[in-house]
């Protein structure tokens, strides 16, 4: 057995001790904490039940300085639900809705208050798996809660359900940063104190995930803001990430594409000819590598635009011509 060797004192990293270590993680999340605070509010929420008023609350982010804030739109419940938005400053302003958009679990509202102090966004396309993450939610406004964690999986996918329309969210981030009750809606900080995604849900014991900030919901906010909805294409199949053949994938250069294990009987894709077993692989040019990006695919843009669809059937490439119709929860 060879022995060890002891290195020599000055081929030894310095590294930082664990008092060090601690500290300089302490000040991340402090200062974190501090910039953020002012930008979180509690959100308590009334809307109309059938047989009587329901009171609800959650988080939200102040976007600007003229009142618009995002929070889930599980959080509001409703289009016309109203409520008071509490800040750590003790100003309690009245908000209203302005849109929702329970496929993403987002919704848009507006505070009656001139003088806001939006959060920076940040990119969550930019994260990595183990990423330091601060949560910052305020659950009862009580001067707000504050955990802090790593990013512990990236490109999670969620169920959502608007009525009898149904979606996964795409891309959402998944954090061990801990999620008290009534921090839905609140941020998702990096390091820097820029929002890179919206606190959504618990996946499990000490598990949470957040919508992702990126382009996406940038165009999401945009259409709340508009219209107060957000139009959606849909072609009408079930389908899931499949590896492609190995010769399809020399040819393509990728791993994978969508393989079609159902399809609406007579929704568009049964019109376009598309089959169960049938591999996606393309749609109008653009690489279908996963459903996600099926599904980013689907904007409001290309609801009765026809569309040239990529499709692997019993190992030949071929193109279909497949017209989308319109999402309606």
């Amino acid at each position: 057995m060879d022995e060890l060797v002891t290195p020599p004192v000055d081929a030894v990293p310095d590294l930082p001790s664990d008092g060090e270590a601690l500290d300089a993680y302490s000040r991340i999340v402090t200062s974190v904490a501090e910039r953020l605070a002012p930008s979180v509010a509690n959100l308590r929420v009334r809307r109309r039940g059938r047989r009587r008023e329901a009171v609800g609350g959650g988080s939200a982010v102040v976007l600007s300085g003229d009142g618009f804030m995002l929070t889930c739109a599980h959080v509001v419940g409703a289009d016309d639900a109203r409520g008071r938005a509490a800040f750590t400053d003790g100003t309690d302003p009245a908000f209203e809705v302005v849109g929702r958009d329970p496929l993403t679990d987002l919704a848009l509202i507006r505070a009656d208050a001139p003088a806001l102090v939006p959060a920076e966004l940040g990119d969550a396309g930019r994260l990595r798996v183990g990423q330091l993450v601060v949560a910052i939610g305020n659950p009862h406004g009580l001067g707000g809660t504050v955990t802090a964690g790593v990013v512990s999986a990236l490109g999670r996918s969620l169920p959502a359900r608007s009525g009898r329309a149904q979606r996964s969210i795409p891309d959402v981030i998944q954090t061990d940063a801990a999620l008290n009750p009534g921090n839905s809606g609140g941020a998702l900080a990096d390091s820097r104190g820029r929002v890179v995604g919206i606190n959504t849900a618990l996946a499990g014991v000490g598990l949470g995930l957040a919508v992702p900030i990126n382009a996406t919901t940038h165009q999401i906010v945009s259409e709340l803001m508009r219209t107060g909805r957000v139009r959606r294409a849909f072609v009408g199949i079930a389908g899931g990430d499949r590896p492609l053949p190995p010769g399809v994938r020399a040819e393509l250069g990728r791993e994978t594409g969508v393989e079609v294990i159902g399809v609406e009987p007579d929704g568009p894709a049964a019109a376009a000819g598309v089959r169960p077993e049938d591999l996606i692989v393309s749609i109008d040019g653009r690489p279908v590598e996963r459903m996600d990006d099926l599904l980013r695919a689907m904007s409001g843009e290309a609801v009765g635009v026809p569309l040239q669809v990529g499709v692997i059937r019993a190992g030949r490439r071929i193109e279909l011509e497949l017209i989308p119709g319109e999402l309606v929860g």
